[in-house]
């Protein structure tokens, strides 16, 4: 049994996914971080940083923060979503840390400055808009030909795509990354990512591109 600390954002969402991808029972413990629930001391015990997500595993005690170190924890423990293949392998560990490093970040800039406050900064969302679509770019050239980031479908996909499903906030239409609008709509119809995807419960729909 996992004990999941989480709350409705893409970081949230990856391990919901995950845990529902890999078959692994967990208990949802809602985060509400927009009533600094992050901040309490029972929470800090377990994720320092005062970030979601976080697990305790109850089969070894092990507490761990991160989400990109979570993805690889459970995908370790379970021998599932990360490819065997030596080649693969390090590129899903590749694509989940350019997840890690650049699209996640960067387009949680860009949600803070294009959809919660813009006209504030005029600079910082040309910035970061841009960064947006040069990382969008990236992927799209990634996925020619491919189905899935590593080839096969694994921990570095399951990172990538709840940013993805923001892109409204990003003022990003996926209509210009053909690559990326197959893949995303392409793990949006897996039954895991559906269930993982409203964790904590609030009947909130995948959003589906125009």
């Amino acid at each position: 049994m996992i004990d999941l600390y989480t709350w409705t954002t893409p970081n949230g969402r990856k391990i919901s996914i995950a845990l529902e991808e890999l078959g692994l029972p967990y208990e949802v413990h809602e985060v509400d971080i927009t009533k600094d629930d992050q901040m309490k001391p029972e929470f800090l015990a377990i994720g320092p940083n005062n970030k979601i997500p976080a697990i305790v595993d109850r089969d070894t005690g092990m507490t761990l923060m991160e989400s990109g170190a979570i993805l690889m924890y459970l995908a370790q423990k379970t021998g599932k979503l990360l490819p065997k293949d030596p080649e693969n392998r390090w590129r899903a560990v590749e694509w989940l840390m350019w997840q890690m490093g650049g699209f996640g970040p960067m387009l949680g800039q860009a949600h803070h400055f294009l959809h919660y406050n813009r006209g504030k900064a005029p600079y910082a969302e040309d910035r970061f808009g841009k960064e947006t679509k040069r990382l969008y770019g990236v992927l799209d050239k990634r996925l020619q030909g491919r189905d899935f980031v590593a080839d096969e479908y694994s921990i570095a996909d399951i990172a990538i795509w709840p940013w993805a499903a923001r892109f409204e906030r990003q003022d990003v239409s996926l209509a210009d990354y053909k690559n990326v609008r197959a893949w995303y709509e392409r793990i949006a119809d897996r039954p895991a990512v559906k269930k993982g995807y409203d964790v904590p419960a609030r009947e909130e729909a995948i959003p589906a591109p125009k």
